[in-house]
């Protein structure tokens, strides 16, 4: 959660970013559509993984294009909110639509790595509820009348550049680690189960947070 507050600080720093916002809403962009590229951009993401074949072939073609869909999904996700400020049309609905884009991408990056067989689908399962859980007790703190909850040890940035960091350690080093024994996962398999454990701690932190407040 702390990387997803130092971004948007960041964020509002940067001259470029700035620029490009500007640049988007001239030629018409709208915040909507920019959601929903960063969900293609997730299925596509999750095809690499999936296609990568646990990073045991020879050809890492599918991991590197992994990593670059996943950042394009990353940039397209942040750009989004900035158009729609820059726009004046921020809206219910257009935060709506964002945090559904954001669950099926982070079900379709994570499904894409299971099935990449970087780690057992009990893992894959359990990050998934994980993140599914601490999302939905952000938004539950929200439906009783305390506000949108971010906090906790696992914002999405976070597990964005968690699974970023992981798919380019995996590209220069594909093998599983340790080298021997009963667990041994790639960076990609251990990344998953860092968001297995983090999400439900994630999730527990927010119950906690909102319940002392009620």
């Amino acid at each position: 959660m702390a990387l997803d507050s130092l971004l948007r600080g960041v964020v509002d720093k940067l001259g470029f970013i700035r620029v490009a916002v500007r640049l988007l809403v001239a030629c018409g962009v709208s915040p909507n559509l920019l959601s929903l590229l960063s969900l293609l951009c997730a299925a596509l993401a999750g095809v690499a993984f999936a296609l990568s074949d646990g990073g045991r072939s020879s050809i890492t073609v599918w991991l590197v294009l992994a990593a670059l869909f996943v950042t394009l999904n990353a940039v397209l996700d942040g750009l989004d909110g900035l158009v729609a400020r820059e726009m004046g049309n921020a809206s219910s609905k257009g935060d709506f639509l964002d945090h559904v884009v954001d669950r099926y991408a982070d079900l379709l990056m994570i499904g894409g790595i299971v099935l990449g067989r970087y780690a057992p689908w009990q893992i894959g399962l359990l990050a998934l509820v994980g993140v599914l859980l601490a999302s939905y007790m952000g938004t539950q703190a929200q439906a009783v009348g305390i506000g949108r909850m971010y906090s906790g040890l696992l914002g999405r940035a976070d597990r964005i550049a968690l699974i970023l960091g992981a798919t380019v350690l995996t590209v220069i080093y594909p093998f599983p680690l340790p080298a021997s024994g009963p667990v041994s996962f790639s960076f990609l398999g251990w990344a998953l189960v860092i968001i297995a454990l983090l999400g439900h701690a994630t999730a527990l932190q927010r119950f906690v947070n909102t319940w002392r407040q009620l």
